[in-house]
């Protein structure tokens, strides 16, 4: 390690003596030149305390590079903080304003607590404008400055039900049945797929058949059949028969849990070695039907409307569609330009979506047998990682540019409305009933929105509940009492919520 010289040692004592000189003329002057304003004051002492740093950095060992960067960041944290703190002083005076009109027009306030929006009116009918003005604009003004520091509070109940842990490595999708007997359905990268007891938790079947990571599950609409889409380069159709255990008393949700209320305590991961899978779960080796004809990873299948055909999509960058009886290639859906990341079908019509990495997805139409017909849809910057359909008009896209868009089918030009978040976005999901979208994250966040974009809440997650790693799918299930969200991630566990629907939509 190189030593400094005396006189270079001497040098730099020197140098950092006339620094703090200047710092502290600097302070002195700014202190002797203006005292007139709070505003001010806080900003030169942010300044000052900034020099402070820039010098504390100079002796650190840190890379100049690193340092550099360090400190634009830092100045950037700064500027949005002074621009809060101004915007919040203009509303003050606004406020202050709009106070002083309401008292020359005789306006009283009992313990007016603008806070809360407490404004009694007692006058007239533009004094009543007025001061529904004065409300509205505080309550829009601040909440935005208060949502940049703190996420607000949600009366919605979103409590953490039952986990389902039995996979050996990361879990990718998951499905709910829709016929009876109602069962979860999750598709890992441990090879393999398992039915899951919804109540109890317990493992039901487990499917085996394929050589490569399961990358989808879905059920057939009326039949004891799923579809698995895997890395081996096929999809397999499998028959199942499972009876459901006795159920178990639920656990008591009458401790209600606050879905904004839970602190992020710890990154404590799972345990390094593998999880301890169900050892009594029947096993199925062999697929009734076996759809081959891609020539890279099967990533993504669904059913069409009726269940007579499948779409399948595939990183060789071509969505397939088959016919399920004869297990026959019956079109194959071209024009991505890289590899396609998920497919969905329309629940009632014969529509599908494919999604990709070169920040498209296309609508194929299918319902005239003549024409398949298909739209391009671009409005992402980055990979698209899901685009499902409503029982609407509208599909939603998901994307790791960390955004997700709302359309019409019938107007494809422009999103009806765009949700940004802090993190990419994968497998979506929307309900049907109240189109409430679910979004899973990398960041391990899971949250939902309406159709419109407004935030609704954020599942509770910390060291002792949640996900630990990136959520990769959630699943609706509104019909069910026990659990009516599902989510699935790298943390080898589904998780089944139960969301409290209605004083969720209350905060609307």
């Amino acid at each position: 390690m190189p030593v400094e010289s005396g006189s270079s040692a001497a040098a730099r004592q020197a140098k950092q003596k006339r620094k703090s000189h200047s710092l502290s003329i600097r302070r002195t002057n700014s202190t002797e030149q203006d005292r007139s304003g709070l505003q001010r004051d806080m900003l030169e002492g942010q300044s000052s305390d900034n020099l402070e740093s820039f010098m504390r950095m100079e002796d650190s060992k840190l890379p100049l590079s690193l340092r550099s960067n360090l400190l634009d960041l830092f100045s950037q944290i700064e500027r949005e903080f002074e621009n809060l703190y101004i915007e919040n002083l203009e509303l003050r005076r606004e406020i202050e304003t709009l106070n002083d009109r309401l008292a020359a027009e005789g306006q009283t306030f009992e313990g007016a607590d603008l806070a809360k929006g407490a404004l009694k009116t007692k006058a007239s009918h533009s004094t009543s404008q007025l001061s529904q003005k004065l409300k509205t604009t505080y309550k829009a003004s601040t909440s935005k400055i208060v949502s940049s520091f703190k996420a607000t509070t949600s009366r919605a109940v979103c409590q953490l039900v039952k986990e389902y842990v039995g996979h050996r490595d990361g879990i990718w999708d998951l499905s709910v049945t829709r016929t009876q007997p109602v069962v979860l359905g999750t598709a890992s990268a441990d090879h393999s797929a398992m039915l899951w007891s919804i109540e109890t938790g317990k493992c039901l079947l487990k499917y085996m058949g394929h050589q490569g990571s399961v990358n989808s599950i879905k059920f057939h609409p009326t039949e004891q059949m799923a579809l698995t889409a895997s890395g081996d380069q096929t999809a397999h159709i499998w028959r199942y028969m499972v009876q459901l255990p006795t159920p178990q008393p639920v656990a008591d949700i009458s401790q209600q849990t606050p879905c904004e209320d839970d602190v992020d305590f710890s990154d404590k991961d799972e345990a390094d070695g593998e999880a301890e899978g169900p050892n009594d779960c029947p096993s199925i080796r062999v697929a009734t039907t076996t759809l081959r004809s891609h020539q890279g990873v099967v990533i993504a299948a669904d059913w069409l409307v009726g269940g007579k055909q499948v779409v399948t999509a595939s990183w060789d960058r071509a969505a397939n569609l088959y016919d399920v009886e004869t297990s026959e290639l019956v079109h194959s859906l071209t024009g991505h330009d890289q590899e396609l990341t998920h497919c969905c079908t329309h629940p009632t019509q014969r529509l599908v979506v494919t999604s990709s990495r070169d920040t498209t997805f296309r609508l194929w139409d299918f319902r005239d047998p003549s024409i398949h017909s298909v739209n391009v849809f671009q409005g992402h910057t980055d990979t698209v990682t899901s685009a499902v359909f409503t029982v609407g008009d509208n599909v939603v896209s998901g994307s790791d540019d960390r955004t997700v868009k709302v359309w019409d089918l019938k107007n494809m030009r422009s999103p009806i409305a765009t949700i940004r978040t802090d993190s990419a976005v994968n497998r979506i999901s929307v309900s049907v009933n109240q189109k409430i979208i679910a979004l899973p994250h990398d960041n391990r966040q899971v949250r939902l929105f309406d159709m419109s974009g407004v935030r609704l809440a954020r599942l509770p997650r910390s060291n002792r509940q949640g996900h630990r790693r990136m959520v990769c799918c959630s699943a609706w299930c509104e019909d069910n009492t026990t659990c009516n969200l599902f989510t699935c991630g790298f943390d080898r566990q589904a998780i089944g919520w139960n969301i409290n629907i209605p004083a969720l939509l209350q905060e609307k």
